[in-house]
């Protein structure tokens, strides 16, 4: 990816570099440990039983080869554009152009999902307030962060992700002596209600499936590269760090929870509650389910923040190379993309209004955004396999594997009854934007051959 066709690269140029490594690994585990977890496991259990365990781990198979790959291309080049950059440069300005809309539309609809989670955890304390308050109040609150500066938002980022990790380590620990106590019982509730695996190889499957959502994000250190100090150096090692405690945070956290709640009182096929407050209410440990309740809120705050991040970072690279209005590529003294900014605000507004209108909003955009992050990273295994296999690089075959596995979800969610409304949802979108990029293009035409 030496010798850039594009503008995007210039994009350093004009950033501030003011993000460090370990701001870089906490920002990766705050933007994948939010609602995904806290709230969309129950959709995981619920197909999966006990047996999701299996289902995270396999997903966490896909997701380490997802970070493998872009990690290499990152370490290349780094730049805010990250993947919409590398897809550009390797498989053409279409790719590109589709990957960073998809992307940026995808993550601004995640962004309103998790202002949902938000108003849905509120409703503990205040049971009266309709929901679409909270998702106005907190929405200002994160846009204000991301408007400050990069510096503000890495401080508030890196806090409120060491807020959220450590309390997925005292649940496990919580938890943790709770089985050792009475082992004989945690055996027994993984096997009681079905078993362990109550509804076979298939349920772990649609686990897999809805897992793969609860590790969205992952992607975004590479996202933050255009504005790390020394990303090179420190790009490789933040990624892997960030995915090794992921992958334990969630398995464990799974694994404990089950263990000490039978899972058919956790899991569910409507999110209404988080599992994890459940849990605790059930166990009727004093306070500690409005504790969790209170934690679990800043983590869907803090990938809020994270989300509307790598959203105007991936509207400020399309107005880089083009494909949007230069001015959304512009930046202020304080080195943040302020009209990209707004822009990608918009999933918020639809959060408003949909939780004005539907008591499932939360599951709607659940459905929409996981199409945007399946599509992001099954284009990031082709542009890998691209890239590598002019250099004869057998390690690129590990990009095959992983994009059968995201065309298998697909299909998988395609042909499900629940979910096939988030693929042919996005399909649409696909098309749109393949049909805006031809006219685009035809215009572009028109222009240059225009007598001056």
């Amino acid at each position: 990816m030496s010798g850039s066709r594009v503008q995007a690269g210039r994009n350093e140029d004009i950033l501030k570099r003011e993000l460090t490594g370990r701001q870089l690994m906490m920002i990766g585990l705050g933007s994948a440990i939010g609602t995904g977890l806290f709230m969309g496991s129950s959709l995981s259990i619920h197909y999966a039983g006990p047996a999701v365990i299996l289902s995270y781990l396999g997903t966490a198979l896909i997701v380490v080869m997802m970070v493998y790959c872009l990690a290499n291309m990152s370490m290349v080049h780094p730049t805010a554009g990250s993947f919409g950059v590398h897809a550009e440069q390797v498989l053409g300005p279409w790719f590109g152009y589709l990957v960073r809309y998809t992307y940026w539309a995808a993550n601004a609809i995640t962004i309103g999902g998790e202002a949902t989670a938000v108003g849905l955890y509120m409703k503990m304390w205040f049971p009266g307030v309709p929901t679409w308050i909270w998702v106005v109040v907190f929405a200002l609150i994160i846009f204000m962060v991301n408007a400050m500066s990069v510096k503000s938002f890495g401080l508030f980022e890196y806090w409120f992700s060491t807020v959220k990790v450590l309390a997925i380590i005292g649940f496990v620990i919580l938890g943790g002596s709770l089985i050792l106590g009475d082992p004989a019982q945690s055996l027994s509730n993984l096997r009681a209600q079905g078993g362990f695996m109550p509804h076979g190889w298939s349920g772990i499957w649609m686990g897999i499936v809805m897992a793969t959502f609860s590790f969205m994000g992952t992607e975004i250190v590479a996202v933050t590269a255009g504005e790390a100090k020394h990303p090179k150096q420190v790009l490789k090692q933040s990624m892997k760090w960030m995915v090794i405690r992921l992958i334990l945070f969630y398995v464990l956290a799974m694994a404990v929870m089950l263990a000490v709640v039978p899972w058919n009182q956790v899991g569910g096929d409507a999110v209404d509650q988080s599992p994890f407050v459940k849990v605790l209410t059930l166990l009727e440990i004093p306070y500690a389910a409005g504790i969790m309740n209170f934690i679990i809120l800043t983590a869907a705050l803090s990938t809020m923040n994270a989300n509307l991040y790598a959203c105007t970072r991936m509207m400020f690279s399309l107005a880089q190379s083009g494909f949007a209005p230069r001015a959304w590529g512009k930046v202020t003294k304080r080195g943040v993309p302020l009209q990209a900014l707004l822009v990608s605000s918009f999933g918020l507004g639809i959060a408003v209004l949909l939780n004005m209108l539907t008591p499932t909003a939360y599951n709607t955009m659940f459905g929409i955004s996981i199409f945007g992050g399946i599509f992001t990273w099954l284009i990031i295994f082709v542009t890998y396999f691209c890239y590598r296999r002019q250099a004869e690089d057998k390690l690129s075959l590990i990009a095959l594997f992983g994009a059968g596995a995201l065309v298998s979800i697909l299909l998988t969610m395609l042909f499900h009854e629940m979910w096939m409304y988030a693929i042919i949802t996005g399909l649409v979108w696909v098309t749109l934007l393949s049909i805006a990029y031809g006219l685009m293009n035809i215009r572009k035409r028109q222009q240059e051959q225009a007598p001056s």
